[in-house]
C-alpha cells in the first residue's frame, strides 16, 4: 500500500495575520461587541486580524449569498498573507458553498490552518479528505473573547503553534458548562465531567488505550455529505489509514437518541468505519431520549459489535470545553477512571 503523507500547515508565528470569515452564519449587530472582544484578545496574543466583508452580517442563517461566502473563504484560504482562518462560529448551510470552492487551487496551494466546529466541520472534513491537509476541530473565534479561557479550550493556540513532525498532548477537563450564557466571559464550567467507556460498569476502574489517524466532526452536518463528491472517506482511509487505522471523533447538536443511531448507522453502512480502532463521542447537545431508547442505547446499537473502545461524554463539540482535534494527525488516546488524554503527532 502506497500511503500518502498528510500535509500539515506551517505553525502560527507572532505577528501573523488570522483571517476571520463567515462561510456559514455571520455575526449580527447585537453580537458585534463580542466579536470586538475576540479581536482584541487575539491581538493581545500577538496576531493581526483581517475580516471578510460579510463577517458582520447575518440574514436567513447566513452571512451572505452562497457565491459570496464561497468567494470569501476561497480568497482567505489562498491568500499567502493570511496564515490561519478562524470563522466566528458555525451555522446551518455551509454545504451550499462546497460545490463553488476552487478545490484544484486548494489542493495545489500550501496547506493552511483552519479551526472551528459545528457547521464549520463540514468544510474541515471535506478539506482534509479532498486535499490531504490537516484541519483543526476546536474553539471558534467568538469563544476566544476571554483572557481567562479555561486550560482545555486555550490549547487551540498550542495546536496551531505545533509544526509537522512535532507532537502535542491534551488532557480531559474537570468540569463542563451546563448551559450557554454569552454574558459570561469564557465558559461557565459548573458541572463535574467524566469520560465514560461504553459497556463498562460505572464504578469499574476500567482503562483503555488506542491509536489511529483522527477524523471526524459534527454528525449533524458531515453526514449530509454521504454520497456526494465531498466525502471520499473510503479513499482517504485507504491512502492514510491502511496501516495505522483510524480514530473517529464525533459530536452532535440538536439530535435525539434515535437521530444519533440513524446517523451512526448510515456512516457505518457507507464504509466509514472499516479501519476504525476506537471512537471518541462528545457530550450530546440539545439532546433527548427517544422514548426509552437512550444515548448509550444508540451507541451500543450502532457501534457495540465493532469490538473497539467507544469513549463518550468526551470534551468535544457544543458543550464546552473541548479538546482541539486535528484531522489527519496520528492520535494516541489513554483513558483511566473517568479521565483521558489525547496525544497527537503531526506525521
Amino acid at each position: 500500500m502506497n500511503l500518502r503523507s498528510v500535509r500539515y500547515p506551517q505553525p502560527l508565528l507572532q505577528g501573523d495575520t488570522i483571517g476571520v470569515t463567515a462561510p456559514s452564519s455571520g455575526v449580527n449587530e447585537a453580537m458585534h461587541h463580542y466579536l470586538e472582544n475576540s479581536i482584541a484578545q487575539v491581538q493581545l496574543l500577538g496576531f493581526n486580524v483581517k475580516e471578510s466583508s460579510s463577517l458582520r452580517h447575518n440574514a436567513k442563517c447566513v452571512s451572505a449569498p452562497k457565491e459570496t461566502r464561497a468567494a470569501e473563504l476561497n480568497a482567505f484560504m489562498l491568500d499567502s498573507s493570511i496564515k490561519a482562518v478562524i470563522p466566528p462560529w458555525g451555522g446551518e448551510f455551509l454545504l451550499d458553498i462546497l460545490p463553488l470552492l476552487d478545490w484544484d487551487a486548494l489542493k495545489q496551494s500550501p496547506p493552511k490552518w483552519i479551526i472551528g466546529y459545528s457547521d464549520i466541520s463540514t468544510f474541515l472534513f471535506a478539506y482534509t479528505l479532498l486535499t490531504g491537509s490537516a484541519s483543526a476541530h476546536g474553539t471558534n473565534f467568538m469563544d476566544i473573547r476571554s483572557a481567562q479561557l479555561d486550560a482545555v479550550s486555550a490549547r487551540w493556540l498550542d495546536v496551531l503553534l505545533t509544526s509537522a513532525g512535532e507532537e502535542i498532548t491534551q488532557v480531559s477537563s474537570t468540569h463542563y458548562q451546563s448551559e450557554w450564557n454569552m454574558k459570561v466571559p469564557g465558559f461557565n464550567l459548573d458541572t463535574p465531567s467524566h469520560w465514560k467507556l461504553l459497556g463498562a460498569a460505572e464504578n469499574t476502574a476500567s482503562s483503555v488505550h488506542f491509536s489511529g489517524r483522527l477524523l471526524g466532526g459534527c454528525m449533524d452536518t458531515i453526514t449530509c455529505l454521504i454520497g456526494t463528491p465531498f466525502a471520499p472517506v473510503e479513499n482517504y482511509l485507504q491512502q492514510h489509514c491502511a496501516d495505522e487505522g483510524s480514530i473517529w471523533y464525533l459530536e452532535s447538536c440538536e439530535m435525539n437518541a434515535g437521530d444519533i443511531y440513524r446517523r451512526l448507522w448510515q456512516m457505518r453502512q457507507s464504509g466509514w468505519f472499516t479501519e476504525v480502532n476506537g471512537f471518541l463521542i462528545g457530550r450530546p447537545a440539545g439532546y433527548s431520549d427517544t422514548a426509552d431508547f437512550t444515548f448509550t442505547d444508540a451507541l451500543s446499537s450502532a457501534l457495540g459489535d465493532l469490538n473497539v473502545p467507544v469513549l463518550y461524554d468526551v470534551d468535544l463539540g457544543h458543550i464546552p470545553p473541548q479538546i482541539t482535534f486535528v484531522n489527519g494527525a496520528m492520535g494516541q488516546v489513554r483513558y483511566e477512571k473517568g479521565s483521558g488524554s489525547l496525544r497527537m503527532v503531526y506525521v
